[in-house]
């Protein structure tokens, strides 16, 4: 655990979170700790190092099986067609690029952008079971600043990581200039059960049990502190969708899933 002392959680909907300090220094929230802007990058790739080993089996472990059908649902939303060129943003291991792959066959084509090599490496490991190579194409790189031409996708998707950047907003803006117009945009993500009982059940099961079975399980208390940390200071549903439309999309939308638990944002570029 890091030196510094913990701070409150961030006011939701401040986008990517990145803050001005006394000092004039541009500061970003990891979890509900402030660090210097541009350490967050090297914050986050060294928390994806540790998880990578168990993050499917933990992910699964920990929603009891129900982000796959969160995965489904977002990706049957997102309406590709056969032979679409699909962007997977902070693909990580490839659940969602696999999903999309099945769709768009063999005339269309994946390409999964994330920053972390070991989570690619098992990502490709998994999909090679599944497709021939080219299929799903690997590139590592930061979300902020995507290295692939304008206009170069008919849709682009990002699950359970827009909230690891820096800056989000300049994520979604990355996603919306790689788009051709009439692209679409689907951003899974976590959010904050409707209901009170159940969000206290589940804050209890986050901050508690998870950071518990995290270091039982997986030998880091660390990591699974910040997952429920990271949720928590994402910007809720509507706030989101002003950030979206702010950016540039159209036809803004979002449906709660497992009573709020997560959510699927869906977008059009003009």
């Amino acid at each position: 655990m890091p030196a510094e002392q913990p701070v409150q959680p961030p006011l939701r909907g401040e986008p990517g979170a990145v803050y001005e300090g006394p000092d004039g220094a541009q500061t970003a929230c990891f979890g509900y700790w402030k660090i210097p802007s541009p350490e967050k990058v090297r914050w986050v790739n060294r928390h994806f190092n540790v998880v990578a080993p168990k993050y499917d089996f933990m992910n699964s472990l920990l929603s009891f099986g129900i982000h796959h059908l969160w995965k489904r649902a977002a990706v049957r939303m997102l309406a590709l067609d056969a032979g679409d060129r699909v962007l997977d943003l902070c693909g990580g291991t490839g659940d969602l690029a696999l999903l999309a792959a099945r769709v768009v066959g063999a005339s269309g084509q994946v390409v999964l952008y994330d920053l972390n090599r070991p989570m690619m490496e098992l990502g490709r490991l998994k999909t090679g079971r599944h497709f021939p190579a080219g299929r799903i194409v690997y590139v590592q790189g930061d979300a902020q600043g995507i290295s692939v031409a304008d206009q170069s996708f008919d849709a682009a998707m990002v699950g359970f990581g827009i909230r690891n950047l820096t800056d989000l907003e300049q994520g979604f803006r990355e996603m919306y200039r790689v788009l051709r117009p009439g692209g679409k945009m689907m951003c899974l993500e976590f959010s904050t059960p409707v209901d009170p009982l159940f969000r206290w059940l589940y804050d209890f099961y986050s901050f508690y049990v998870m950071p518990w079975l995290g270091n039982l399980i997986a030998g880091s208390r660390e990591a699974y502190t910040y997952l429920p940390e990271s949720i928590r200071s994402f910007p809720l549903p509507g706030e989101l969708s002003k950030i979206l439309e702010r950016v540039g999309f159209t036809s803004v939308t979002y449906r709660r899933l497992t009573n709020g638990i997560a959510a699927v944002h869906l977008g059009t570029k003009a």
